[in-house]
């Protein structure tokens, strides 16, 4: 008996390699990328399935924007894993805050 372990998954691809001012925090992590889709047998990528819209994503402080600058729809996801007590960021799946321990 033999079996395939086969499936699509995302991957996040830098599309260069030059930095830009944040507007959100300032600081030059601004960088340009595209999520695609590859085919992957046995958790090995072996071609491409759909390929992505370009964005901005910070590497340092989350934020997400178009390629044109402005607000994309991952930033208002972004800022609704912030805790409302303590102001520090968490994960989606979370029930309480991880710093304070109070409920979200």
């Amino acid at each position: 008996m033999f079996f395939f372990i086969a499936g699509v998954g995302p991957r996040t691809i830098a599309l260069d390699g030059q930095a830009r001012s944040c507007p959100n925090c300032g600081r030059f992590d601004l960088r340009r990328k595209r999520v695609d889709e590859y085919f992957s047998l046995f958790f090995i990528p072996l071609f491409r399935v759909r390929t992505g819209e370009a964005f901005l994503s910070c590497g340092n402080c989350g934020a997400v924007y178009d390629e044109h600058g402005e607000h994309g729809r991952e930033e208002k996801v972004f800022r609704e894993q912030v805790c409302p007590s303590c102001g520090r960021r968490r994960e989606t799946n979370f029930k309480y805050c991880p710093e304070c321990g109070k409920r979200f």
